[in-house]
């Protein structure tokens, strides 16, 4: 007997789907499924430093700020671990990395929905049945395809996140086995190679690059750092972190961002980097401590910080070292610079979804920049022939604003989606929510007008 169909089929588990997922889950009515082709929940471990602050606060899990009396919250997973005194006594507004990422494993491994080891394969759309058709791969605990599966689907979340982003100049060199040029995705693994390498190369002025930095210092010995950090932006500049600056990450800014034309739209985003691409201000000093430290007993650290610097051109020289073509993006000026190691902590960009979507294509509608077109409730822009909703997670920068990445609008995005998904207000949501008016004409913002529900149908198994 074939398995009904979910209402809802998520492709990916990161925070965003994550958060979806549990918001999902006391939802009785709404069968819901996710796919993920790791075999566990994983959020950039590579990077889970010890010292490494989530830079939102720990009200932005995945789920207080849409429902505070979620049992998905992290203030309950510390009352479920015990360590809610401790947490209390601590007054940490800002947890560790590495705190976040058990609270969300924590959330993953308690949430009958999900379904790790499956790699979806493609989505289609079928009309005669009028549904979408997901098809995935099975895999086994070494990651080899073990069986073919389908399930369908009367509506669709891709939370697929992103990979990392490697400059072009030095692609050939990152791809090449045994070059030590690694993106900061794989820092931690990699550490004790780096470590003992001559000389290393830090590229990339944000907050990655400002940890990894701070991390490989405070591992050399004081005189002998051997250290390089460069990057593009024109200064090792502090996160925009004010309390109106905030308000860029609220729904109220996200709205007003939508409805601006596109040609704005794309400008404003990159004008925006020092939002949410710059420096937490805690770690820029604790980099400017370190440095200072070691000049206490006379002389000053082994260590070059340049900023308004990009790569050119980079190559091997010889068997073991690395040769950069460095350019000022002021003066204008270039020289070559040798190292024994390079870490790109670069960033990120949206995993692509070409191949994914390639049987929805003809039906979906696209930007004059081609990229596809999101409407207020996170849904790809389809034709009428497509009766299912696409919605997507964290892929909506260009249409959504800075808020897109940011976790402290998880909840509320996948609220939206939720209320939108069940045309009722599921979790009802604040009509104001920044101090700040953006725009001479703001309008006030709607509740999302109902629409037909889904049709809720129980599964043989009875979730």
């Amino acid at each position: 007997m074939s398995t009904p169909p979910r209402d809802l089929v998520g492709v990916g588990i990161g925070p965003f789907n994550l958060s979806l997922a549990a918001l999902a889950h006391p939802l009785p009515a709404l069968s819901t499924a996710f796919y993920d082709q790791n075999p566990r929940f994983t959020w950039h471990p590579g990077l889970l430093l010890d010292d490494a602050t989530v830079q939102v606060p720990f009200l932005a899990d995945l789920v207080t700020l849409a429902d505070p009396t979620s049992p998905w919250t992290f203030l309950n997973h510390l009352r479920a671990s015990e360590r809610l005194y401790p947490f209390y006594f601590a007054e940490h507004f800002h947890i560790r990395r590495t705190e976040y990422d058990a609270y969300c494993r924590w959330v993953a491994d308690r949430l009958p929905a999900l379904r790790f080891g499956h790699h979806v394969d493609t989505v289609r759309w079928s009309p005669e049945r009028a549904l979408f058709e997901v098809d995935f791969t099975r895999l086994d605990p070494d990651g080899r395809a073990a069986s073919a599966g389908r399930v369908h689907a009367r509506h669709l979340v891709l939370g697929v996140g992103t990979e990392p982003r490697v400059p072009e100049p030095l692609r050939p060199l990152a791809d090449a086995p045994g070059v030590p040029v690694i993106h900061s995705d794989d820092y931690l693994t990699h550490r004790d190679t780096l470590l003992a390498a001559g000389h290393i190369t830090v590229v990339g002025t944000g907050q990655s690059g400002a940890e990894i930095f701070l991390d490989l210092l405070r591992h050399r010995p004081v005189g002998q750092e051997r250290l390089h950090w460069i990057g593009r932006t024109g200064a090792f500049a502090p996160m925009e972190y004010s309390r109106l600056g905030l308000e860029h990450f609220t729904p109220d800014h996200t709205r007003y961002f939508h409805a601006l034309p596109e040609p704005v739209r794309d400008r404003l985003v990159p004008a925006q980097w020092q939002l949410h691409k710059a420096i937490d201000a805690g770690t820029v000093a604790a980099v400017h401590d370190e440095l200072y430290r070691r000049t206490l007993h006379g002389g000053w650290p082994d260590t070059v910080l340049t900023p308004a610097v990009h790569v050119r051109t980079a190559g091997r020289l010889g068997p073991a070292r690395i040769e950069l073509h460095l350019e000022h993006t002021v003066q204008h000026t270039r020289t070559r610079l040798t190292t024994d190691a390079v870490v790109l902590a670069t960033g990120h960009r949206p995993r692509p979804l070409d191949h994914l979507l390639a049987p929805l294509d003809p039906h979906l509608r696209r930007d004059h920049a081609g990229r596809p077109r999101v409407d207020t409730h996170f849904r790809l822009d389809l034709d009428p022939a497509v009766t299912g909703s696409v919605y997507v997670q964290n892929a909506e920068l260009h249409t959504h604003g800075v808020g897109a990445p940011d976790l402290g609008l998880a909840a509320w995005r996948s609220a939206t989606i939720l209320n939108h998904l069940t045309g009722r207000q599921a979790y009802p949501q604040p009509a104001r929510t920044a101090f700040t008016t953006f725009g001479l004409h703001p309008g006030t913002p709607q509740v999302p007008p109902a629409r037909r529900a889904v049709r809720l149908t129980p599964l043989a198994d009875g979730t």
